[in-house]
């Protein structure tokens, strides 16, 4: 469970709330359903008109890394690229097939079963980085799925605020329903905005973020295998890969 995303969302809306409640606000007059309908229903239709289909499942299926993110350990993959090597130095290519009948990671699988089948290093590289290029590109349309509701969110927050006033310009007349009108007007661009802010562009960021790492470990797999099919010594496989630490780190410093 990530700890921080926990974190993060808590202490946004506890700051939000709190500041509210010292100013002597209420929580109750941050509640407006209208308002609430409005955003939300406006912002998923907007999502809706402009994603396709399997993207917007694929969207919503990968939301749950944001608190339970998928394990990618750079040391872990090294180790086992170079633990491969090692074999393929002693055993041949071919003492790779138990290898790969054992592996559990569908990518480092299929990697494995190119060595075993005696793959031209170009051939295996190509039908790798066709695979790594798909998965990523899934993935990244996804989390973009969540920066596309985050620049609607507030817009439709504005629309909510412009709906209130007409009503609350059609009801001039009647002083006793000017209050709830001027209340969906504020809270509808409250909600918009928080609402992109506080969850959905993180959401967006954070998901990208783990795409790429995923990407990098597979990018691991595949320098690690082309090395292998090229027999490069295992010291030497090591030293190339441990690249992929140095990055991943300035990757996280960054991001």
């Amino acid at each position: 469970m990530d700890l921080l995303s926990i974190a993060g969302v808590v202490l946004g809306f506890t700051a939000i709330l709190g500041g509210n409640f010292l100013e002597g606000g209420h929580l109750s007059g941050l509640y407006n359903g209208p308002a609430a309908v409005i955003v939300l229903g406006g912002t998923f239709g907007a999502a809706m008109l402009q994603t396709p289909l399997p993207v917007f499942k694929r969207a919503f299926h990968i939301v749950p890394w944001i608190f339970f993110p998928p394990k990618v350990d750079i040391q872990s993959g090294i180790n086992k690229v170079i633990g491969w090597s090692l074999i393929a130095r002693k055993e041949g290519l071919l003492g790779l097939e138990t290898v790969a009948e054992t592996e559990e990671d569908a990518f480092a699988k299929k990697g494995l079963q190119l060595l075993v089948d005696g793959g031209e290093p170009v051939s295996i590289r190509q039908i790798l980085e066709v695979e790594l290029f798909v998965k990523e590109s899934r993935d990244m349309h996804a989390a973009k799925v969540f920066d596309c509701m985050g620049g609607y969110s507030p817009t439709i927050g504005i629309i909510g605020a412009v709906m209130g006033l007409i009503h609350v310009m059609g009801n001039l007349a009647d002083p006793s329903r000017l209050g709830p009108g001027i209340a969906t007007a504020f809270v509808a661009t409250i909600y918009g905005v928080g609402l992109a802010n506080l969850l959905l562009l993180p959401v967006a960021n954070k998901l990208k973020s783990m795409v790429q790492q995923q990407a990098q470990a597979r990018e691991l797999f595949i320098e690690g295998v082309i090395a292998i099919a090229e027999g490069e010594n295992p010291r030497t496989i090591e030293f190339k890969l441990y690249g992929y630490i140095e990055d991943a780190q300035l990757s996280l410093t960054e991001g």
